[in-house]
C-alpha cells in the first residue's frame, strides 16, 4: 500500500491541516518537539500528542529499508507474480470467498467492487490477514521517516494522521504497529489513506483495519470505488479500472498480479 500512498500526495495534505512543516534532519528531539507543536495545531490533544511523542527515538533500521524499496519490483511480470500466486494462495482465496460470500456480497452491493478483486488484494498483502503485516510501531516509524529529509512533508503528513487514527479511537498506540513505512493492517493501509477510505463496516463505532475482516475489505472496496473502480468492466491493462488501481498501487506489474490472482481465484 506505500506505493498508492506516495502517489495520493493530496490526502496526506489534508491530514496535516493548516499546519507548517517542520524542519527537516537536525536534533531529532528538537524536531519532534516541532511535530508535536503542529499536532496541537492540526487539532490532536496535548494529551495523545504528548503520550506518542514522548520519549520516541528513531529507527535506524527503518531508514535502510527506505533506501532499498527502489528495488522491489526489478524482476519481470512472469518472475513476480510466479513468487506471490501460487496453488496454495489461490486455494485459500477460494476458500476465502465461500466463508466470507455473504459479507463480500454486501460490500459489493455498496461499492461496486468485486469481491474477486478484493480477495486479491488481502491475500497478496497479508495472506487474508494471517501473514506478517509488520510489528513495527508506527510512531516511531512516520517519526523517523518524517525527520529525514528525503520525503519528509510526505511523512510529517502521515505522522499527524496517524495521530488522528488514535485521537479517532480506531486503534490504541498499544495496537498502533505495523510495516516499515507505516502501512497499517490487513492490506497495509497508509494512516492518510486510514483516515480518508476507513470504513466502519462491522458497526462496532471504530475502524479497525487490523482485526476486523469487515472493515478490512469495505475500506479497500470505498478505496477502489472512490478511484473509479467500475463493477463489471475490465480491469486489464490499459483499461479504466487498472487505472483506478493505481491508487492502490502505482506499480503496473503489482496492479497485473492484482487482476491475475482475481482471475485465478473465479477459475479463468
Amino acid at each position: 500500500m506505500l506505493r498508492m500512498g506516495l502517489a495520493a500526495f493530496g490526502a496526506v495534505l489534508l491530514a496535516c491541516g493548516s499546519a507548517q512543516a517542520a524542519r527537516c534532519g537536525g536534533d531529532f528531539n528538537s524536531f519532534i518537539s516541532s511535530m508535536a507543536a503542529e499536532a496541537q495545531a492540526a487539532g490532536i490533544s496535548p494529551g495523545v500528542a504528548s503520550a506518542a511523542l514522548s520519549g520516541v527515538t528513531e529507527d535506524g533500521n527503518v531508514l535502510a529499508f527506505d533506501r532499498r524499496q527502489r528495488y522491489t519490483f526489478n524482476k519481470t511480470f512472469e518472475q513476480y507474480v510466479s513468487t506471490r500466486v501460487g496453488p496454495g494462495r489461490i486455494n485459500g482465496g477460494r476458500a476465502m470467498l465461500q466463508r466470507h460470500a455473504a459479507l463480500l456480497a454486501r460490500i459489493e452491493q455498496r461499492f461496486g467492487v468485486p469481491r474477486h478483486i478484493l480477495v486479491a488484494i488481502w491475500g497478496l498483502e497479508s495472506d487474508f490477514g494471517k501473514g506478517d503485516t509488520g510489528k513495527l510501531p508506527v510512531i516511531r516509524t512516520l517519526a523517523t521517516l518524517a525527520h529525514d529529509c528525503r520525503r519528509s512533508e510526505l511523512f510529517q503528513g502521515e505522522l499527524l494522521a496517524a495521530l488522528k487514527i488514535v485521537q479517532r479511537g480506531d486503534l490504541s498506540l498499544r495496537d498502533m504497529v505495523g510495516a516499515y513505512a507505516g502501512e497499517i493492517g490487513q492490506t497495509q493501509f497508509l494512516p492518510s489513506s486510514y483516515i480518508k477510505y476507513g470504513v466502519d463496516f462491522d458497526g462496532d463505532g471504530r475502524v479497525d483495519l487490523r482485526r476486523s475482516v469487515a472493515d478490512v475489505l469495505a475500506s479497500t472496496a470505498n478505496l477502489l470505488h472512490t478511484s473509479g473502480f467500475k463493477m463489471g468492466a475490465s480491469y486489464d491493462e490499459g483499461s479504466a479500472n487498472f487505472e483506478a488501481m493505481r491508487e492502490w498501487n502505482r506499480a503496473r506489474i503489482y496492479r497485473k498480479t492484482i487482476g491475475y490472482f482475481a482471475d485465478r481465484l473465479i477459475g479463468q
